[in-house]
């Protein structure tokens, strides 16, 4: 098992363009289905598709009076739980295998949605936005 000190400069950069890489095709292949999914099933999903694509970032309004205090890069504090909630992969996956699983409600545009909302998750990750720390900064 190697340290995390041992791990040269290089290799850590090449990890991360192999990391940012491939949420880059997760986001391509997201929006992808959202978009086919809202060409097969009308404007309702893709709609719901565009709308969970932006929906993520909505949650910075949620303490809005409390950004002009704020440090350059900082989200308010009080926004932080909502944001990261928005912002985990496995909450739409988690999602997804449930909409697959049971067989009674199939709703295409639930689907879109979803799809919508990884495509988002995915090019945070790729662009380098994470979730964020409880003080309301980027994680490592």
């Amino acid at each position: 098992m190697t340290s995390t000190t041992n791990v040269t400069p290089a290799l850590r950069t090449a990890t991360v363009v192999a990391r940012r890489t491939a949420w880059l095709a997760g986001a391509l292949f997201w929006t992808a289905f959202a978009v086919l999914e809202g060409v097969n099933h009308g404007w309702l999903a893709g709609a719901l598709a565009l709308l969970f694509l932006i929906l993520p970032d909505l949650t910075f309004l949620v303490a809005l009076d409390e950004a002009p205090r704020m440090a350059k890069g900082q989200l308010a504090p009080r926004a932080v739980p909502y944001y990261n909630a928005m912002h985990r992969a496995l909450v739409p996956l988690g999602l997804l295998a449930a909409y697959a699983a049971q067989p009674y409600f199939s709703w295409p545009p639930a689907f879109a949605a979803l799809c919508g909302w990884l495509a988002h998750i995915s090019y945070d990750r790729a662009f380098g936005y994470g979730l964020r720390t409880k003080e309301g900064f980027q994680r490592d």
